[in-house]
């Protein structure tokens, strides 16, 4: 049976004119909420995309292009990540890189971020420029040989980039995600409409993604033997919604339905 499977952060956002404004700390934080179908499945509370669960995972790719907010009022959040960990039960941690969108009022920011969750919040890169339309890449691997994970983030369009090496305790490495997600700060924030988001190859046109590596298996999502499809869901309300994976095994798109 097939089973399909994703964490939260915050700090200073960049706008695009380069000005900056507080935004209360907040995490992208393990799933929330997680109930499996049996069917290839999973309804959550934060998460909606792709994971992969297995064993000692060393690596995790990922590629996507940053949608455009429809912003109208109140504050509202929408993050976009590749990481491992953070999907199953006895998983505490995630380690996690990925872009941020944040709307005040009718007014969205942009950034790109990482976490090594959860001792600390999010943490903005502000060396990197994000812009709705950027394709985005992204990677965590593990060194056995340091004991560090190492995230790495490029804008494909600007050519920046970022890279951060630390250990994480308690990493328990048993899973892989793909994934769109409403942020915490204790409760899960509100979702702001990002319409659809375009993960993998088919879109990106970089090869390799959406991939990842753990003892037994590397390749593509479909490729491992446990694959779960998270659709995010609060009081019986579908939020964002994932597509069936493209023939190539790793692209979908996730699309935003909380109306």
């Amino acid at each position: 049976m097939i089973k399909k499977h994703l964490a939260i952060l915050g700090a200073i956002v960049v706008l695009p004119a380069f000005a900056q404004v507080s935004i209360a700390p907040r995490f992208n934080a393990p799933i929330r909420g997680r109930v499996e179908h049996g069917d290839g499945t999973t309804t959550a509370g934060n998460w909606s995309g792709y994971a992969v669960t297995g064993s000692d995972f060393t690596k995790a790719e990922g590629s996507w292009i940053v949608p455009a907010m429809t912003c109208k009022t109140g504050t509202e959040y929408a993050v976009f990540w590749v990481g491992i960990d953070g999907y199953e039960p006895t998983s505490k941690t995630v380690e996690q890189t990925g872009t941020e969108a944040v709307c005040s009022g009718a007014t969205a920011t942009y950034s790109a971020w990482y976490e090594f969750c959860c001792t600390e919040p999010i943490i903005t890169i502000p060396s990197m420029t994000v812009k709705p339309g950027d394709t985005m890449s992204a990677s965590i691997s593990y060194s056995a040989s340091t004991g560090k994970f190492t995230v790495k983030i490029t804008d494909e369009r600007s050519g920046q980039s970022f890279s951060k090496s630390a250990a994480v305790s308690g990493a328990a490495r048993t899973s892989a995600e793909w994934i769109a997600e409403a942020p915490s700060d204790g409760e899960i924030l509100p979702l702001a409409d990002f319409g659809t988001v375009l993960f993998g190859k088919d879109s990106t046109s970089i090869a390799g993604t959406n991939n990842a590596k753990d003892s037994s298996t590397h390749g593509p999502i479909s490729s491992f033997s446990t694959i779960e499809e998270i659709t995010m869901e609060k009081s019986g309300i579908k939020e964002a919604i994932p597509s069936a994976l493209s023939s190539d095994g790793s692209s979908f798109s996730v699309t935003w339905a909380a109306k």
